[in-house]
């Protein structure tokens, strides 16, 4: 199983988006409704990270920047 995490909706302006973690299977569809509220919810695209192998060398796919968000680390 795997665990993919979730945010509600937004239905009026303001509102912060609540976020909930959901073990599925890859096979299952996304959900649209909170399970246990009936809330509209959509699954979240998270980043990765990735392992190249090129003969016997290994190469990382993480930008040198740290998280991915730009050359300088994230801009929060």
């Amino acid at each position: 199983m795997t665990t993919y995490v979730y945010e509600t909706i937004l239905s009026k302006p303001g509102q912060k988006p609540r976020f909930l973690e959901i073990k599925q299977s890859m096979k299952d569809a996304p959900l649209t409704q909170h399970p246990e509220t009936g809330d509209p919810i959509r699954r979240v695209i998270l980043g990765g990270f990735g392992v190249l192998h090129s003969g016997e060398k290994t190469k990382s796919t993480a930008p040198a920047g740290g998280c991915g968000c730009g050359p300088g680390g994230c801009c929060n």
